[in-house]
């Protein structure tokens, strides 16, 4: 199953549909839109094994989501650095007033890095600090447990000779995955058990607007199905940790209601691969076609033979012309990381357990993954943000 990950990607870097454009965060990407995987959970776990994948990161980023905390506490105590960079840069201007900074500086660059570095030793050792200035915003956790919900007062209130008609928010929120377990317990079957990231009022109090938008679970039979649509795709870091973390959320869910995983089906928006910043970037668009073409050269070769050695010659080629990676740029070109893996071969899958517990008490130690092995390494590259 993971060959599923491997064929998209390289559907992503030889698409007649796929674009190279100018990406969000100022790193140029590859990108095709619209795209589907469907794995078959009763075979495996599909964790990828053609790099290393860092697990614990995973779960415990799961976790925390489904906790419905805002504040990365959690993940700091764990040394889950996967929201580090977001939760910072949101805070940087209410820590500016505050004189904890002196000025907003502009994201990614040296002096950003630096207070970077600052905020996170405060957020470790310095009493408090945590609490106050770690906050994410209402971003997953928040949203699947505690959607704010406004009722009718039933008041009207009169200003200027006009009625305006008054309404209260519910602080308790809407529990969303709660709610999804107990209509699943009554209609397994039913096509309205969804648990949305997505809500547009408060999108700009986020730290990342959600990028896994919303998920739908389905069962019939004693089996059951989730699927994801993702609307940005981050190919090379983010997907292989939606993909476990989502057959995660799979079993937690068919664990409470007594239900097999059967399926995953990942629907995706735009999946892109980051190319470098620059003109390490803009050397992939200038370079696009004939990229483009070796690609699609060693991917026949890899159908027909089964060599996968020409990815390695294409990776070769594209460090030897394309220009370096700037000192503070560096790592930002994941291409290179990709061409690495679709010359490395897929190991058998593992196998995922986790306790028949309720995922409210769920902790790291309820997560076993067994028999994952794989010889490659880690594949280090920087998250664009």
């Amino acid at each position: 199953m993971v060959q599923q990950y491997l064929e998209h990607s390289k559907e992503i870097l030889t698409s007649k549909f796929s674009w190279h454009k100018g990406g969000s965060k100022e790193v140029d990407i590859i990108s095709l839109f619209g795209y589907q995987n469907e794995y078959d959970l009763r075979e495996g776990f599909p964790l990828l094994t053609t790099k290393k994948m860092a697990v614990n990161s995973i779960i415990h980023e799961l976790i925390w989501f489904l906790s419905g905390k805002s504040n990365i506490k959690y993940l700091v105590d764990n040394n889950v650095p996967i929201w580090d960079k977001d939760v910072f840069n949101s805070n940087l201007p209410k820590m500016v007033k505050e004189k904890l900074f002196p000025e907003v500086y502009e994201r990614n660059s040296p002096e950003w890095n630096s207070a970077l570095e600052d905020y996170m030793k405060m957020m470790r050792n310095t009493p408090g600090f945590i609490e106050k200035w770690g906050d994410a915003g209402p971003i997953y956790g928040p949203q699947w447990r505690s959607w704010p919900e406004f009722k009718d007062a039933g008041i009207d209130i009169v200003v200027d000779d006009k009625t305006y008609r008054a309404y209260i928010k519910d602080v308790r929120g809407i529990d969303q995955i709660s709610d999804l377990i107990k209509k699943m317990k009554k209609n397994p079957t039913g096509k309205k058990h969804i648990v949305s990231a997505w809500n547009v009022a408060n999108l700009p109090n986020m730290s990342l607007p959600p990028c896994h938008v919303l998920f739908q679970v389905n069962a019939n039979e004693g089996l059951m199905d989730l699927q994801l649509y993702q609307r940005s795709c981050d190919q090379f870091l983010g997907v292989p940790f939606n993909i476990a973390s989502y057959v995660m959320m799979n079993q937690i869910i068919a664990n409470e209601l007594g239900f097999q995983p059967r399926r995953f089906i990942h629907a995706f928006g735009d999946a892109h691969f980051y190319c470098g910043k620059n003109e390490r970037g803009q050397w992939y668009g200038n370079n696009f076609k004939e990229f483009q073409k070796r690609v699609r050269d060693a991917r026949k070769m890899e159908e027909t033979t089964g060599n996968k050695q020409e990815y390695l010659e294409i990776l070769d080629w594209v460090n030897k012309n394309a220009p370096p990676e700037r000192e503070d740029e560096k790592g930002y070109d994941h291409v290179t990381g990709i061409l690495e893996q679709l010359a490395n071969n897929p190991q058998s899958l593992s196998a995922l357990k986790i306790a028949k517990k309720s995922f409210k008490e769920l902790t790291i130690d309820d997560f076993v993954v067994e028999g994952y092995k794989t010889p490659y390494r880690f594949i280090k590259r920087e998250m664009a943000s």
